[in-house]
């Protein structure tokens, strides 16, 4: 199901996905719902856990203007949830990072799958701080190099993600579905969307 990128989900969607089960780095389940059953929550959905530039960028946001806005941030990426901790590690967000192994949420929100890249007569994020070749490098020297036992866990690479606010209880006031690979909304607009103010 392909959706418009900024298009809200729709109230029966919410209501399937809030029932799913997502893994923490135990692997035990925790119901999506769950999450922000009592406060607004900033969740951005990654690609592979290979590559971590934006989420490397959403561990800079302090953890006081959250709290300020009453408002959490957590990651959820489409790979195994063995993949968790090295991904911590590798991005040092110290935050809540879960996983959608079976894809559930990312198909019920309409995210989709492509390799393109960022259009020629569009800017690059400011996460994007590497050139392609770079940025393979450094996943494949971060993930399959440094912990090779982890190779084929990371997710599907084609997977697309994006960025929501969800909360407090059954809603979701912000939308964006990456359309291509560098697509993340920027952190510091992310962040205004859920009176975060950085």
């Amino acid at each position: 199901m392909s959706l418009p990128h900024d298009a809200l989900p729709e109230a029966s969607v919410l209501e399937q996905a809030f029932k799913c089960e997502i893994e923490d780095a135990s692997g035990a389940k925790i119901q999506f719902g769950s999450l922000f059953a009592e406060q607004k929550t900033v969740v951005v959905f990654v690609r592979q856990f290979f590559c971590g530039q934006y989420v490397s960028q959403l561990a800079t946001v302090p953890e006081a203007a959250l709290e300020a806005a009453s408002t959490k941030l957590v990651v959820i990426g489409c790979g195994d949830y063995r993949v968790l901790e090295h991904y911590k590690d590798l991005t040092e967000f110290h935050g809540s990072i879960y996983a959608d192994s079976s894809l559930q949420l990312y198909q019920l929100f309409g995210m989709i799958s492509n390799l393109a890249v960022t259009p020629s007569d569009q800017e690059k994020p400011s996460y994007i701080t590497r050139s392609r070749l770079a940025g393979a490098w450094v996943g494949w020297k971060n993930g399959p190099m440094k912990a090779p036992s982890l190779m084929g866990k990371q997710g599907p690479i084609r997977q697309l993600g994006g960025d929501f606010v969800f909360g407090p209880g059954n809603q979701c006031t912000f939308a964006h579905r990456m359309r291509h690979t560098e697509d993340h909304i920027e952190v510091a607009d992310l962040m205004k969307t859920a009176g975060v103010i950085l």
